[in-house]
């Protein structure tokens, strides 16, 4: 194996446990959502969401045209 595949692989193994832990029962996850909503922390959520979501379409289209440009030079 390379340095990279095994650097990968030693990071993908120690998500595991981390992926484990998010597990939550329903009773929960219906406690969360409910306390959330009622705190209006959700709206800060559903924000942060969206502005990373922003932030990755308009990277997209930047590198698009980028790559557009680069394109008809050549």
């Amino acid at each position: 194996m390379t340095k990279i595949q095994l650097l990968l692989a030693m990071i993908l193994l120690q998500l595991i446990p981390v992926s484990l832990w998010a597990q939550a029962t329903e009773a929960q996850q219906k406690y969360t959502a409910f306390e959330m909503r009622s705190n209006g922390k959700i709206y800060v959520v559903v924000a942060v969401v969206l502005i990373i979501l922003f932030g990755l379409l308009t990277y997209l289209v930047r590198l698009d045209r980028k790559i557009t440009k680069l394109e008809k030079e050549k």
